[in-house]
């Protein structure tokens, strides 16, 4: 086992912790401002700080603009307060010479921001090593002035609205695919081997195709000039094409065609493993066949109904390509928002918050399915 431990520690289990700690690590701001954090230990916050933390502000930022480290510390702070880093390139520029009397009083005068307690709780809670911004960030909430936790403005709270709107695409996914997967596996399990192996062959294609190819065929297929909308405006069964490219419906209709298989692979092994003859014995006792389904049948595919439905719920709960070639702006889910922070912001702290998000919320999903289960684990064959 060791090596296959190892070979995991190295490739998985390690790259992924490194990307959790990101939520929590703020190393970026101690080393600029380290006079200014040491003023501000003693700080209570009820106040303005006094001389010396204006003093120690002027030489942090006259020595992180010769050392060009600014950017990156207000970058950070600038995640926190809105308008930081404005504030802390103009107060630099605006500095008073050195051994200028009274800084606290020249400071304001250039820089009224530092007259707001809020920025500089914000700078003594980045002083680090660890923190909560991000965390707190992606469940919309926020620190005040006072320490204090509190939701952040209406009009930057969208998280929780697109964890619920990532929960809800992919339970409906998961409910489409088990309607159309049911009879589908069903059927191939009352095939005789001749029939349902090549049919299981056509299910299995997909898995040759790239996604990115099968959901740019949606995109065909669906687009206002495209073969479904050509097909119904030539038969007349509407007027002018309808729209099903770029929202909620394409959404569900491209997630299911990817995702069906994983359901129907699970419930074909279910189905093919129940015996016959409890089937029959039933039928023998009088059962009609809507009540040997219900009664016999069903409850012995449970198992197969929980794993498929497992397996497709996890895989759409972090679905990014499909929702952004297919979807509007209201149907992206929150991998969207994980892959904006890391490739377009550089906010590597909050891709991290938002990741930690999706892997508790598949991990609560995992919990309740044990509880249901008696602790079991889904077995797929």
């Amino acid at each position: 086992m060791a090596p296959l431990f190892i070979f995991l520690l190295a490739t998985f289990l390690v790259p992924i912790g490194a990307m959790m700690w990101r939520a929590f690590s703020d190393a970026e701001v101690a080393p600029v401002f380290p006079r200014t954090l040491a003023a501000l230990a003693q700080w209570d916050g009820q106040a303005l700080p006094d001389e010396s933390a204006f003093a120690a502000l002027a030489g942090d930022i006259r020595a992180a603009r010769t050392a060009g480290t600014l950017a990156g510390a207000a970058t950070r702070l600038n995640y926190d307060a809105s308008g930081y880093r404005s504030l802390l390139f103009a107060t630099a520029r605006r500095l008073p010479p050195e051994g200028a009397g009274d800084l606290k009083t020249a400071i304001l005068a250039t820089s009224p921001g530092w007259g707001e307690r809020e920025n500089w709780a914000a700078l003594k809670r980045a002083g680090g090593p660890v923190t909560d911004l991000y965390l707190l960030g992606a469940l919309d909430l926020r620190r005040d002035a006072d320490g204090a936790i509190v939701g952040t403005h209406p009009d930057q709270a969208v998280f929780r609205t697109v964890l619920l709107r990532t929960l809800w695409i992919a339970g409906i996914v998961t409910l489409v695919c088990l309607l159309v997967g049911y009879p589908a596996a069903y059927l191939l399990a009352r095939l005789p081997d001749r029939l349902a192996n090549p049919l299981l062959i056509l299910i299995l294609v997909p898995f040759w195709t790239s996604l990115l190819v099968r959901t740019a065929a949606w995109v065909v297929l669906l687009q206002r000039e495209g073969v479904i909308n050509s097909l119904l405006v030539r038969s007349g069964l509407v007027d002018a094409p309808v729209p099903m490219i770029f929202n909620r419906f394409a959404v569900y209709v491209a997630m299911t065609h990817i995702l069906l298989p994983f359901m129907i692979l699970p419930l074909y092994s279910v189905m093919r493993s129940i015996p016959a003859a409890h089937l029959r014995a039933a039928a023998s006792l009088g059962a009609p066949p809507a009540t040997v389904f219900r009664r016999v049948f069903l409850p012995q595919t449970a198992a197969g109904v929980a794993a498929g439905s497992l397996l497709v719920f996890i895989q759409a709960i972090g679905y990014y390509v499909t929702p952004a070639l297919v979807g509007g702006a209201e149907d992206q889910m929150i991998s969207y928002f994980i892959a904006f922070y890391a490739s377009r912001t550089i906010n590597w702290g909050m891709a991290a918050a938002l990741s930690i998000l999706l892997v508790a919320a598949t991990a609560a999903l995992l919990l309740v399915y044990r509880r249901l289960a008696g602790g079991g684990i889904p077995r797929l064959g």
